[in-house]
């Protein structure tokens, strides 16, 4: 059972922010650090990416454990809610389900794409930061289009 009414908990989920949170800033200060310049929510592409390179074609996505529900089962913040089941379990698994489809659209259109949970921002900073730099040093994916033309998209053989 909830322990808050129903305007006590709407107001309380008002607050929850779905860009510029602290684990962004987090991931914003280590990728700076590593001198890389990057787009914030990115719109030309699925998903809108927290951070995106349009250059090399790269995306970064920060996600919260809770609401993205993280699948690894050691991580203490993907817990499900004790009430409400029926609504939160659909709800969550429809967030997961959408970041599935638009990390496939992203790599279809030759994107190379990187999942950051929240937990791991709690962790020593040494690991991610060795894996943000690998990621952005790493070519981007190639699409099938480009395969067969051996030009980078967009660009016309003359």
């Amino acid at each position: 059972m909830d322990t808050l009414t129903p305007l006590e908990r709407s107001e309380r989920m008002s607050r929850v922010k779905a860009r510029d949170t602290k684990p962004e800033f987090a991931v914003r200060r280590m990728v700076s650090a590593l001198g890389h310049r990057y787009r914030l929510q990115y719109g030309k592409v699925p998903g809108r990416p927290d951070l995106a390179f349009p250059g090399r074609r790269k995306a970064i996505f920060v996600h919260g454990c809770f609401w993205h529900r993280h699948p690894d089962p050691a991580c203490p913040l993907a817990r499900l809610p004790k009430s409400r089941l029926d609504f939160w379990l659909p709800k969550l698994e429809a967030n997961r389900a959408r970041d599935l489809a638009k990390r496939a659209q992203l790599e279809q259109l030759g994107w190379s794409v990187l999942e950051i949970w929240e937990c791991e921002l709690a962790r020593e900073p040494g690991p991610l930061t060795e894996r943000l730099q690998a990621f952005l040093k790493a070519p981007p994916l190639v699409n099938s289009e480009e395969r067969e033309s051996g030009q980078p998209r967009g660009v016309r053989a003359k």
